[in-house]
């Protein structure tokens, strides 16, 4: 062996015991939630290990370390201190870091090039349900919203680092509720949606006197129908998923049901061609957006991911998330009672042009209840597809008005051209549509609607609140 070999293999010795207290662990979601990645060492490039484009939160210990959007340490770089970053969004690297390496403490870095500095605990207000509207960032006590502006305005929270108590009176008085890490899409569960007024860090032992906190939030996850209405097989996604091919769903879903966060779908694999972004909700046909049977990929867009309206997909309807929280203690509630609703019978229908005259007297009684019957809707929440699925229906008074909406001449008669459906009844069984459930727990009565016939008991959270 030479010696100037030996010289070389003593110089990378040096190098490697001067980084071995160094490491960095990636994770998949915010709040060091989810699958992680630690490495020790310089990393060229992280599709090698399954986690490109996929980091979300991060853990920095022993040294600084450049974090890079694109291979061998190329693209926008940030340099991260020591220390916990529960979110990368702020810098927007989430879901964007490919490669990264450890900078040695004698090396100079300019100010710009560092990633803002890590703080131990933060909660994150925003004004409408789902982190949608303004937001107020705080990460000391504030005992006075009313200061800020947004005293009574917060509808959805997340919390980062460490538990939070939020409080309905200022100085933190009034009811208060303890909050773990994680993202709560709504207030409204617990009685605090556009009421908080001063919020402040909890330490670990926490104070004697509050309540408990609520069940930490589930992840974000969702569903894929084979046809439209939320028929046909399913497919749950609770991770990015960069081909569907690997799962024989591709380009099959026609409907879909988002819950937890939002999700990017893409036409094509590897996150590529057309793509729209799914909020929490209902999505009873992906034809409107023009992505029936042409989801390929799909991937989560955290929170602090800046999305351009024209990107989002249409406003789906309300879901309610049932699936179980973490620690989440389960009880078994008595159903008193339980009816079936019947659809309307299976019809064959067909379309017509036909001339119709009317007098301003008569009211359209008919157009009214036609509009009626096509606005009318019956929502549909998935439990995680592990059996009972939670219903919720809204009226018809759109359609109806819609339905009604005719005009008249000068005579008070009305005459016009229109399309008109002609149906006839195909017999055979009569199924119901869903079944009305009403269930006693701790002396209260519920009502929920559900999609399958229930048994003797519910299962519900020790608020009430049906979980699947």
């Amino acid at each position: 062996m030479t010696t100037r070999f030996k010289s070389a293999l003593a110089v990378l010795a040096l190098v490697a015991a001067g980084h071995a207290a160094a490491q960095v662990t990636f994770y998949e979601h915010d709040n060091f939630q989810g699958r992680s990645f630690t490495t020790d060492r310089p990393v060229g490039d992280f599709e090698r290990f399954g986690f490109n484009d996929r980091a979300s939160s991060v853990v920095v210990q022993g040294d600084r370390w450049e974090a890079c959007e694109d291979v061998r340490f190329g693209g926008r770089c940030v340099v991260l201190r020591p220390g916990q970053y529960p979110s990368l969004a702020a810098m927007r690297l989430s879901d964007r870091i490919t490669s990264v390496r450890a900078v040695s403490g004698d090396v100079r870095v300019d100010d710009n090039r560092y990633a803002p500095v890590p703080r131990d605990s933060q909660i994150i207000f925003y004004e409408r349900d789902g982190f949608e509207g303004r937001s107020l960032t705080v990460d000391d006590p504030l005992d006075d919203l009313r200061r800020s502006g947004f005293n009574d305005r917060a509808s959805s929270v997340m919390v980062v680092g460490q538990r939070w108590e939020i409080c309905e009176d200022v100085r933190f008085q009034g009811r208060c509720v303890v909050l773990r890490p994680g993202r709560y899409t709504s207030l409204a569960a617990m009685g605090l949606s556009d009421r908080v007024s001063s919020a402040r860090a909890v330490d670990r032992d926490g104070r004697a006197d509050t309540p408990p906190a609520p069940p930490a939030p589930v992840a974000a996850q969702v569903v894929f129908y084979e046809r439209e209405g939320f028929e046909g097989r399913l497919f749950t996604a609770d991770s990015d998923l960069d081909n569907f091919g690997r799962t024989g769903f591709n380009d099959r879903a026609s409907s879909a049901v988002v819950m937890g966060g939002r999700w990017e779908a893409c036409s094509e694999a590897g996150y590529r061609g057309r793509c729209v972004v799914l909020r929490p909700g209902r999505y009873t046909s992906l034809s409107a957006m023009g992505m029936n049977n042409s989801v390929s990929s799909v991937r989560t867009v955290g929170w602090g991911v800046q999305v351009n309206d024209n990107q989002y997909a249409p406003t789906p309807v309300t879901v309610y998330d049932n699936r179980r929280r973490n620690d989440e203690r389960m009880y078994e509630a008595n159903i008193t009672s339980a009816r079936a609703v019947v659809g309307a019978p299976e019809q064959r229908c067909w379309v017509e042009r036909e001339r119709v005259v009317q007098n301003s007297g008569n009211a359209n009684v008919g157009g009214a209840l036609a509009g009626a019957l096509i606005g009318g809707i019956l929502g549909h929440q998935v439990g995680g597809g592990t059996g009972k699925d939670i219903a919720t229906f809204g009226g018809a008074m759109a359609g109806a008005v819609v339905g009604s909406n005719v005009g008249r001449d000068a005579q008070g008669q009305t005459a016009y051209d229109q399309n008109v459906q002609r149906c006839s009844s195909v017999s055979g069984p009569v199924t119901p549509a869903y079944w009305e459930v009403y269930y006693s727990f701790r002396g209260q009565e519920h009502r929920v609607q559900m999609m399958t016939q229930p048994g003797p008991t519910i299962t519900v959270n020790e608020r009430g609140e049906p979980r699947a």
